[in-house]
């Protein structure tokens, strides 16, 4: 797959994060999370497992031809396929992506599907693509008789999560679904990868990227995938201790909120644990500014602070962070 920027290669790629937490009491085994993410009989599930558990689904391709989002209203057709996976992390919190990257220019007309099946996740204009007005149009949000890969992404979730035979829907706290839309250009000759990062409401974010000339569409939604999943376990803790009982009052409903989140949360905040290193610089300024780690820090203490207070746990308080 050709990288962003490259000479024969896309100068734009878009794409959706769904996050959310896996319907299931426990947390599922890695046979179990094979059998989720089984998404086509010809290509496998890949797990692994360092520096955590992690699987990651085979791509699933849908065609389509139809207008691109734009900021002027203008018309600009694309024709060719999104690509979409899910993720499980720990086999407890479930993403699902759906992406796909387009070039700067495409055939004057429309060609026969064979043209566009060989290019996977590519969607190719017909003419010329205003990367701008489609870069701004994306970001803004779902216009209609537009593209709306966040619907892919969203049916692919639930395809996952609907399976009864595998999941007891009985999950062991109550957390938001977020969703990270962004895209990707090439940064200029000798700029630093760099993100934009703007937190919506209704659990909307939306990122901004340019990355490094030659980098693909799959690695910068490995990228997005990170940042959403973090930021879904800043927004999901900090919710939780936003509603905490204060000081020592009603011990048993605070246990019921703290419990779950040192049982099946906390362990799952590591950053860029398979990022390309390439891809840091935008983990580094995100880090910096609002500070994701710094924030979740805070929280961890949060909680240390909350066990001591309640004399649960003896003075052997767990690390957290």
């Amino acid at each position: 797959m050709s990288g962003l920027g490259t000479p024969s290669g896309p100068v734009l790629a878009c794409g959706e994060v769904r996050t959310c937490l896996l319907p299931t009491r426990r947390a599922v085994d890695e046979r179990t999370a094979v059998r989720l993410l089984r998404l086509r009989a010809d290509e496998p599930v890949r797990t692994s497992r360092r520096p955590n558990r992690h699987a990651l689904s085979p791509d699933v391709l849908t065609g389509v031809d139809c207008r691109l989002p734009t900021a002027t209203g203008a018309k600009v057709r694309a024709v060719g396929t999104v690509a979409a996976h899910a993720g499980l992390v720990e086999g407890r919190v479930l993403q699902s992506t759906a992406y796909f990257s387009a070039p700067a220019t495409g055939p004057d007309r429309r060609r026969p599907w064979g043209y566009y099946l060989v290019r996977p996740g590519l969607l190719v204009p017909v003419g010329r693509l205003p990367e701008k007005s489609v870069t701004e149009g994306f970001l803004t949000g779902h216009q209609q008789d537009r593209l709306d890969v966040g619907s892919i992404a969203e049916s692919l979730l639930a395809r996952i999560s609907r399976r009864h035979d595998l999941l007891d829907h009985d999950a062991p706290l109550t957390t938001p679904d977020t969703s990270l839309r962004w895209t990707a250009a090439p940064a200029d000759d000798g700029e630093p990868a760099s993100a934009l990062f703007t937190e919506l409401g209704s659990g909307l974010r939306i990122v901004e990227l340019r990355l490094p000339r030659g980098t693909t569409s799959v690695a910068a939604a490995t990228l997005c995938e990170d940042l959403a999943l973090h930021d879904w376990l800043l927004t999901t803790v900090g919710d939780k201790l936003d509603g905490l009982p204060p000081g020592s009052e009603n011990q048993a409903a605070a246990m019921k909120v703290l419990r779950p989140l040192v049982d099946h949360l906390l362990h799952l905040w590591m950053p860029q644990a398979r990022l390309d290193r390439a891809l840091s610089p935008p983990w580094e300024e995100l880090e910096r500014h609002p500070g994701f780690s710094r924030q979740w820090n805070t929280m961890a203490q949060r909680i240390r602070d909350q066990l001591a207070l309640r004399n649960v746990i003896g003075g052997d308080v767990p690390a957290l962070s």
